[in-house]
């Protein structure tokens, strides 16, 4: 049986950390949620249809790159529904500009964006704007597939406190990636990784916490492995963290800006070894990026730290646009089309929700995991510990501590 994940993020502790998240990004933060966004009245006063008057076109902005794995399964219930959705859109952003964007267009009720697939960043700093629809209070009987979540999925789905709906899902990591022609003897603790870090400096690296997902997943399992006093509390119980991680840093060239460096450091052979995630290991190996034979692997004493892709809707959206995406969002929860997020192991597994087995993936998608998976991979899921990631506000006060305290070494 999987273990239990205990969220922490409950409605009223969101509004404190969301709105710092958006102060994070440098975005203005308005009233909290429950003075405002927070409430059912956010919601149209006109009664949402069961399906629109005609079908709508949809413009989605996607700030997580989640675009990859769920444009194809939005794209195909649309195909499949003409009827209710004549077009989809997709346009990309990053999750810090996210506020700064979508706010005007919600003040002066000239909405441009539909829809939004995001992260937990984006989600917290458009609560704490007063940004989004409140979803499951306004029309939770309109996403019934609420009940039909995996657990890790549900979750994820309770730290949106009702504003976003969990599209996605996977355990996420921290794992290790490295070149088996290079590495002999692979870490199995953060004490061998260390040593090995030591004896081979400036071969082992990890990008920015605050902009890249396995540097951000590292940085928030370590306090699990290492046995830290309260791994949700990175200003007061990380202090084994802290102190690993300027020790390792003492090995590390450099912190690039982004995952997408971190992978040519290592196609190009100048490290050999970085913290991964499941689907960072396996998709740069199926689209070539990497070479097929690099090999992964988890510490000894283990704990996931979860992810998931969330919706989200703005305020001020028409009742017709609000019944499509209703719609919509209840659809692609459905396991037929929702195995399409296995895609090609970007966020592997993917699948949010029960019955939606790589059975029903697409063809490519079954093969990409036959090829590039890893037999071990779901024994993991099954048997190791699952923790949520950190609060939003602790989760910026984590990646300015790791700024100031083991970024500045770079």
């Amino acid at each position: 049986m999987r273990t239990t994940l205990r969220p922490t993020l409950t409605r009223r502790t969101a509004t404190v950390g969301l709105v710092a998240v958006g102060a994070a990004a440098g975005l203005a933060a308005c009233s909290a949620p429950g003075s405002g966004g927070g409430e059912s009245d956010d919601a149209p006063d006109e009664e949402i249809p069961e399906t629109p008057s005609e079908a709508v076109a949809l413009n989605i902005f996607d700030v997580a790159g989640a675009q990859k794995e769920l444009g194809p399964m939005i794209e195909k219930w649309a195909e499949d529904h003409p009827e209710i959705v004549s077009s989809v859109n997709f346009e990309s952003g990053d999750a810090p500009s996210l506020v700064g964007q979508i706010k005007p267009q919600v003040d002066s009720g000239r909405l441009e964006v539909d829809l939004v697939l995001t992260g937990n960043d984006g989600l917290s700093a458009g609560i704490g704007s007063d940004l989004w629809i409140p979803l499951i209070d306004s029309y939770g009987d309109r996403l019934g597939n609420q009940d039909t979540y995996l657990e890790a999925a549900a979750s994820m789905q309770e730290l949106a406190s009702g504003y976003g709906i969990v599209l996605s899902y996977y355990p996420s990591g921290p794992l290790l990636q490295y070149n088996p022609d290079k590495v002999d003897e692979v870490p199995t603790t953060p004490e061998d990784l260390l040593a090995w870090a030591k004896e081979h400096p400036g071969e082992f690296g990890y990008a920015r916490p605050a902009n890249s997902g396995p540097g951000r997943t590292f940085l928030m399992g370590l306090p699990y492995i290492l046995g830290d006093s309260d791994p949700k509390d990175p200003e007061n119980g990380w202090e084994k963290t802290w102190e690993y991680l300027k020790d390792l840093g003492q090995y590390v060239d450099n912190y690039p800006s982004g995952t997408g460096q971190v992978i040519s450091n290592m196609a190009d052979g100048s490290w050999n070894m970085i913290p991964t995630t499941t689907g960072w290991d396996i998709n740069p190996r199926a689209t070539g990026q990497l070479p097929a034979e690099y090999e992964a692997a988890a510490f000894d004493e283990f704990t996931w730290v979860t992810d998931a892709h969330y919706a989200v809707i703005p305020v001020g959206q028409s009742a017709d646009k609000i019944s499509a995406l209703l719609n919509l969002l209840n659809g692609i929860l459905e396991p037929e089309y929702n195995a399409m997020a296995y895609d090609e192991g970007y966020f592997y597994p993917g699948p949010a929700v029960e019955g939606a087995t790589l059975d029903l993936a697409p063809e490519e998608s079954q093969k990409v995991v036959e090829e590039f998976g890893r037999d071990w991979y779901d024994e993991l899921i099954d048997s190791a510990p699952q923790e949520t990631p950190l609060e939003p506000d602790l989760m910026v006060k984590a990646f300015d501590l790791w700024d100031r305290e083991v970024g500045s070494q770079g």
